[in-house]
């Protein structure tokens, strides 16, 4: 299938070491379902500066060579599945979270495959991308998990998006009816609360109004997507713990990001942090508009 001239690529990051096969899967599928041509990439972190050694350059090469190898295997893998789908690769160099974000200005989505690390280790460790591309990226993130750690999705396939009434949750229902009707998906819209602790206040009004509020929200963004069959729920709970609840049977969990400056964790928000660590599904993360948020 030749993509449309128009389409911006689906760009997929390949880690020579601990590669996700699941993760390169489930970009040449949005590729193909978006007719849109596949582009993998492996960054490459060049030698540290001022620190030579006669066998740095040696090193650096088995490096590329081994990033190289391992586009190689990815593109032959989405060859397999898609004979007909443009795929192109590309090895960088520099950091890997630094190389994606520039990749995701041009791309219609980013995707990484999940290791499965604590909210902690995800921070700070060197090797990992998913917070910072996220928290970072121009374009939607999605990060797909390993499979042993996935839930098999319900038939027909359920897209769920996380709602709140903030302009990064308007964001992510957008994305969300998009991937629901290039699925033939049912879209869940959850909008979870909590109730405040320590202020009286009618929880049967507020939650009427956010029913109300999350009716409207369907209405304008599913204008365009009359085939798409919703669902609504408004709940009392953590958001997290929600979203997560219902990710074993959806085939993706659609959240939306803050989009405001600050720390990574802090632009990234809670909701979509503990979602990438704990629901059992591909997880999108969706930014705001550009200066809104």
């Amino acid at each position: 299938m030749a993509p449309a001239p128009d389409r911006r690529p689906v760009v997929a990051g390949v880690d020579s070491v601990l590669p996700n096969p699941a993760a390169l899967v489930w970009a040449a599928d949005e590729a193909h379902r978006r007719e849109a041509p596949l582009c993998l990439v492996h960054a490459l972190t060049p030698p540290p500066r001022g620190r030579h050694h006669p066998g740095a350059e040696a090193h650096h090469r088995s490096l590329r060579e081994q990033g190289r190898q391992a586009l190689e295997r990815g593109a032959a893998l989405a060859h397999e599945r898609y004979p007909d789908l443009e795929v192109s690769s590309s090895v960088e160099e520099g950091p890997p979270a630094l190389v994606l974000c520039r990749q995701a200005a041009h791309a219609e989505t980013v995707v990484l495959g999940s290791r499965g690390l604590s909210r902690a280790a995800q921070v700070v460790s060197a090797g990992s991308v998913t917070v910072p591309v996220s928290a970072q990226a121009a374009c939607p993130v999605v990060v797909v998990r390993e499979p042993e750690q996935s839930a098999r999705p319900q038939q027909p396939p359920l897209v769920v998006v996380g709602v709140d009434g903030s302009l990064p949750s308007a964001a992510a229902l957008e994305y969300a009816y998009e991937a629901a009707a290039l699925r033939g998906a049912v879209l869940r819209a959850v909008w979870a609360w909590r109730p405040p602790r320590f202020v009286p206040a009618d929880e049967e009004s507020a939650e009427d109004e956010r029913r109300r509020r999350l009716a409207q929200s369907l209405a304008v963004s599913g204008a365009g997507f009359p085939g798409v069959g919703t669902e609504q729920e408004v709940v009392r709970g953590h958001p997290v713990e929600e979203l997560v609840r219902v990710s074993g049977r959806a085939a993706l969990l659609v959240v939306g990001r803050r989009g405001r400056g600050g720390f990574t964790g802090m632009r990234l928000g809670s909701v979509a942090h503990g979602v990438l660590r704990h629901a059992q599904c591909p997880v999108a993360v969706v930014p705001a508009p550009e200066g809104e948020g």
